[in-house]
């Protein structure tokens, strides 16, 4: 008997410990989500972010893009970027977007226009070599 009465006086402390833990977890949750976010601003504020970020990235890439007077070269040099803001874009419509129909053309967007950028790439190496 006195050693059933240890094993539980010595699992005590420990469930104590785990429930204390579990419970600050929940109320952090609960208390977090009360305060700093309503209903659906913080997707929000997270798509119009990922929306900005992949416009800057993309102007700036097709800025950076190099430029050789070349019509062939300068297309995919600048087509490039400007594809990957258009997945960029698509991505984020994936994560928070809702609508079938728009969220299929996404997955298609990053489908083929990461084919395409490949395409171009590959064009841009035989342009060098010629």
């Amino acid at each position: 008997m006195k050693t059933e009465t240890n094993r539980v006086s010595a699992l005590h402390p420990r469930m104590v410990a785990l429930l204390l833990s579990a419970m600050c977890l929940v109320v952090g949750v609960i208390v977090g989500s009360f305060f700093f976010a309503s209903p659906g601003v913080g997707a929000e504020q997270s798509f119009h972010h990922m929306m900005h970020e992949a416009m800057a990235s993309m102007d700036k890439g097709m800025e950076k893009a190099p430029m050789t007077g070349d019509p062939d070269h300068d297309f995919a040099s600048m087509m490039i970027p400007h594809h990957q803001g258009a997945i960029d874009m698509a991505k984020a419509e994936l994560l928070y977007g809702k609508d079938p129909a728009l969220r299929r053309l996404s997955q298609e967007i990053v489908v083929t226009q990461e084919q395409e950028i490949e395409v171009m790439r590959t064009r841009l190496k035989d342009l060098r070599t010629q």
